[in-house]
Order: C-alpha cells, then sequence, then structure tokens
C-alpha cells in the first residue's frame, strides 16, 4: 500500500490555509489542492511561498462556494445566486444547456490559470463538493484538465461504509478518467477509512486541515458553536507508522 494524503480547501480562509501549510511543513499531509477563488487566495500563495511548496499544490474546482471568477456564469442561477455560489446543483444534478457548459468551461479554465498566474506547476485536480464527479460536470472538468496539461485526477470515493456509503447516483464512473488517459490512484477515502485499516493499493486519503477552539491541528469535519471541529491531525503520524512499520512513502499518484 502506498499513500497520498491531500489537504482540501487551501486558500478558502485564512484559519484553513495556514493549518495545511502547517500540515505540509510537518509531513503530515503529502500535497493541497487550491480554491482558486477563496477569500484568502493572496495569503495562501504567501504561505506557499515563505514555505517553499508550490510543487506540491493542485487545483480545487468550486462551483459551490464564493465569488466565481468569471462574468458569464454569473448569469445562470443553476450556479450563481447575487454574486456568489450556491449548492442548489448538488441537490439537483442535471443537464446543461451549451450556454451552461461553456460558461462552466471558462470559470474552471480561468481557476487553474490564477493558480498558474501564481507560480503554481498546476498537475493534479480534485474539487470542493465533488464537482468535478458529477455526471454532467466532469467532461467539463475533464476538457480543462486537458487544456492545461493536467494529468492527474481525484476519483469518487471508492470505499462503502455505514459511516460513508460510496455515492454512484448522478455520478461518473471512475473509469471515465482512465479511459480518458488521467492518472489515478487506485482508492479514494477519507482518514475515517485508514483508520478503519481497510486501505490497500495506491490510495489518495482527502483531509480538512484546520485549527479547532483551542487552537489544534484538526481535520474539520464540521463546526460547532462557530469553530471547526474534528479529530487530531496528529494521528495520521501514529496510523503511517502502524500500517508501513516506519517505511512510509507518498505518492505523486
Amino acid at each position: 500500500m502506498r499513500l497520498f494524503i491531500n489537504g482540501d480547501d487551501f486558500g478558502m480562509n485564512r484559519s484553513c490555509s495556514r493549518a495545511i501549510a502547517e500540515a505540509l511543513c510537518a509531513g503530515l499531509i503529502d500535497g493541497a489542492t487550491m480554491m482558486a477563488n477563496g477569500e484568502c487566495f493572496d495569503g495562501a500563495v504567501k504561505l506557499m511561498t515563505r514555505d517553499g511548496f508550490s510543487g506540491k499544490i493542485g487545483v480545487h474546482f468550486n462551483l459551490t462556494e464564493g465569488r466565481p471568477l468569471t462574468a458569464e456564469i454569473e448569469k445562470y442561477e443553476t450556479f450563481v445566486k447575487d454574486g456568489f455560489f450556491h449548492k442548489d446543483y448538488l441537490r439537483s444534478p442535471h443537464p446543461l444547456t451549451n450556454e451552461e457548459q461553456a460558461a462552466v468551461y471558462a470559470e474552471l479554465s480561468a481557476q487553474v490559470t490564477r493558480l498558474k498566474r501564481a507560480g503554481i506547476n498546476v498537475t493534479r485536480a480534485d474539487s470542493h463538493h465533488y464537482i468535478h464527479t458529477f455526471e454532467y460536470l466532469a467532461p467539463l472538468a475533464a476538457s480543462v484538465c486537458k487544456e492545461h496539461g493536467i494529468k492527474q485526477i481525484r476519483l469518487n470515493r471508492t470505499f462503502d461504509t455505514p459511516e460513508r456509503p460510496a455515492i454512484t447516483k448522478d455520478r461518473i464512473s471512475n473509469k471515465f478518467w482512465r479511459e480518458n488517459g488521467f492518472t489515478t490512484t487506485d482508492n479514494f477515502g477519507r482518514l475515517s477509512d485508514l483508520r478503519s485499516g481497510i486501505i490497500s493499493g495506491r490510495t489518495e486519503i482527502m483531509v480538512h486541515p484546520d485549527y479547532d477552539k483551542n487552537g489544534v491541528l484538526i481535520d474539520r469535519t464540521g463546526y460547532c458553536d462557530g469553530f471547526p471541529k474534528g479529530d487530531s491531525l496528529s494521528v495520521i503520524y501514529d496510523i503511517k507508522q502502524k500500517i508501513t512499520g516506519g517505511s512510509y512513502e507518498g505518492i505523486n499518484y
């Protein structure tokens, strides 16, 4: 088994961006994916530059939170209302008009371009709220990745547990990415899957580094009284030792 542990949401806000930078520097995670329209994008770029991990950053495609980068997509309430992305499409996925497809393509492409202009060699992609895995959005994400030379992409969840069942309805099959020439891991899941011991093969694990109300570095799984909550990311040290016998080696897919 070989692992790639990724920190999602870099640039979303100051707290999670600082937490991702700390987790990368501490070797808790192997890479991060950046939200190009995040409110802390510029701050995240400064952290990346200061700590020298620009080579470990991918794009975190986003159509569900924050302000879009392009004006055209604001015309379509499917994705934007009052100037902000929203999550309605997640609840009711449906085919897009040609105009909507063009607007989504332009927005996702603009997100990659912003990372490149910040000095990031973008080689891999995933997405906020798994939007790139939806049936009618996946081909657009794939086309944007091909345009920008992005070869590596995250799978839809491959583990099926009572805590987090695998979701396939309205999602593209994972084989879609491989058939279109993308490099993927064998599996994709969350920290709870890693802790369960069911992991095998080449596996990507997603975490959301952040700080709880006591300043502890955690994998954010939600909020309580306005503060991030979750398990301490320090458990990753123990898990890596246990599952690799002390010879942990991260993979670049």
